[in-house]
């Protein structure tokens, strides 16, 4: 499988990208292809430009084709032939970084990510990618995630932004508590997300 992973989270030392590494090591490891982004590193730009806000087109090529920035094509063009996903971000404030909202702005646009054809908000989603693996790092408690807050993230990633975009089966996994959490844990977290990685799209490859 050709898989597009992305990590968003701007220290180059966080649990987020050694969760990010272990995945990829283990995706590579089973013969899949990753192209990979940090967007911070990257200095990827999350404000959608007037010239990108195709809202109504469902054609590939003129959502490419759409603005000038040989950057955002290249983006468009990955995840448009990507077969998996991998996203890696922290919780903040129950959403993803506002670098990562900005990607799903400028990416997952009308063309490229999904269609409407109907006047009912229902779209056709247009990605070819059937799995993906979301992974989260958190503080907070899994109980008060689900009883108080009503964990915002499964809203927005199993939802609003998967199943609109045509992705069929999606596995997201929490680690927390992060801040605290043992040296021996973090390996235990690190080995498991490598487990995690190699059955998720095993089974998406199979379906």
């Amino acid at each position: 499988m050709q898989i597009l992973s992305i990590i968003a989270h701007p220290r180059q030392t966080s649990f987020c990208h050694a969760l990010s590494e272990a995945a990829r090591r283990a995706l590579a490891g089973s013969g899949h292809d990753v192209v990979h982004h940090d967007l911070y590193a990257e200095g990827f730009d999350p404000c959608l430009k007037a010239g990108e806000a195709y809202s109504i087109g469902d054609d590939l090529e003129a959502a490419l084709s759409c603005g000038t920035d040989p950057v955002m094509l290249r983006y468009r063009r990955e995840i448009a032939e990507a077969d998996g996903l991998l996203i890696v971000h922290p919780n903040w404030w129950g959403k993803p970084p506002a670098i990562l909202s900005g990607w799903l702005d400028r990416v997952l646009v009308p063309g490229v990510a999904y269609r409407l054809t109907t006047a009912d908000g229902l779209p056709q989603g247009l990605l070819s990618i059937r799995t993906a693996l979301i992974l989260n790092t958190s503080d907070t408690p899994e109980e008060r995630e689900r009883a108080d807050l009503g964990d915002p993230l499964e809203l927005i990633w199993g939802r609003c932004v998967l199943p609109y975009c045509g992705v069929e089966h999606y596995v997201r996994h929490v680690f927390r508590p992060v801040v605290g959490s043992s040296d021996a844990q973090r390996r235990t977290w690190l080995s498991d997300t490598e487990a995690i990685g190699r059955t998720t799209f095993s089974e998406g490859r199979e379906a």
